[in-house]
């Protein structure tokens, strides 16, 4: 069962699903991995839509998926 972080109030969100296990990654993408507050497969975390956390996800968009989005 996927668990779900707190939305931050009245903020532009992003929510990303860890899709793929980081065993074979680098170092750098476990890096952003940890850093996006993923731990294992499946789970899913809302986070505040900024550059940084569109960067981060955007070097490991082949391991995660983004599931929702809000405006």
């Amino acid at each position: 069962m996927a668990t779900q972080a707190k939305k931050p109030a009245g903020k532009k969100t992003i929510t990303v699903r860890l899709i793929k296990g980081t065993i074979s990654c680098n170092p750098k993408q476990r890096a952003h991995i940890n850093g996006l507050g993923l731990k294992r497969r499946e789970q899913e975390v809302t986070l505040e839509n900024t550059s940084a956390v569109r960067g981060m996800i955007k070097k490991v968009l082949h391991l995660v998926e983004v599931v929702a989005e809000t405006r």
